[in-house]
């Protein structure tokens, strides 16, 4: 039996209840619908890619060393105020929290139900944590609000005006002295023999991807965030990307 999306969202209401704010009531834009549909907006994306094997498999092997890079630009033990910007598969968040003092909160965002009833399963009982259905390309928080913004393989999966705007928003609501991480793909070498099986990949399924081979991902921040010092780390022949920019 299929389960259409209405009945996964009315059968699971009592999740939605638990959380920092209702489902539905932000438009899931019309890109992600027909481009990642398969991967999260259909009500079995989450049954099928919520494994943590599956999510480092598709990374070939470097989910854990991604995942960490990432969490290591912002040190040990985080403090103030972090937001997630997109739920994310895997135990990203569940790592993120770990890391977070005792006195600091953390916040997640989403536009689509499906993965904000997902995170707040995986995440019952952990906690300070806000879970939100929001559009990272229209924020709904204050400007300054964060010490710290996190983008972990978001961007590659926007059209590039939402991208700018989504960076521009991550930029607006982070406080002066905070820091913007942003893991994702890169143009890798010629020398890696991925190169070519990943080009097809992408243009088959993340056809927006292709625009991280092309261009710098600071061509698409906001001009303040360009002047600022930028901290690049490349992985796995220069397929996965680690950018760094403290505001």
């Amino acid at each position: 039996m299929i389960n259409t999306k209405k009945d996964v969202l009315q059968r699971e209401a009592h999740y939605a209840e638990g959380g920092s704010g209702a489902i539905g009531c932000v438009t899931v834009p019309d890109y992600l619908e027909k481009t990642y549909w398969w991967a999260y907006t259909h009500p079995n994306a989450v049954r099928v890619f919520e494994r943590q094997w599956l999510v480092n498999s598709i990374l070939w092997g470097n989910y854990r060393r991604l995942r960490n890079a990432a969490l290591n630009a912002f040190g040990d033990t985080i403090k103030g105020r972090t937001l997630q910007m997109a739920c994310v598969y895997g135990d990203l968040t569940e790592n993120l929290l770990g890391r977070h003092h005792p006195a600091a909160r953390l916040d997640v965002i989403d536009v689509a139900p499906e993965q904000i009833i997902n995170l707040r399963k995986k995440t019952a009982g952990l906690g300070p944590l806000g879970i939100h259905q929001q559009n990272a390309a229209h924020l709904q928080f204050e400007a300054a609000t964060f010490d710290q913004v996190l983008m972990f393989f978001l961007l590659h999966e926007m059209p590039q005006a939402v991208r700018r705007q989504a960076l521009a928003e991550a930029w607006r609501v982070l406080k002066p002295g905070g820091k913007l991480v942003l893991m994702d793909y890169h143009r890798p070498r010629a020398s890696n023999p991925l190169r070519y099986v990943m080009a097809g990949v992408l243009r088959l399924l993340e056809p927006y991807a292709l625009d991280l081979w092309h261009n710098d991902l600071a061509h698409w921040l906001p001009q303040e965030a360009k002047n600022k010092t930028l901290k690049k780390q490349l992985f796995f022949g220069d397929l996965y990307q680690l950018v760094v920019i403290s505001r």
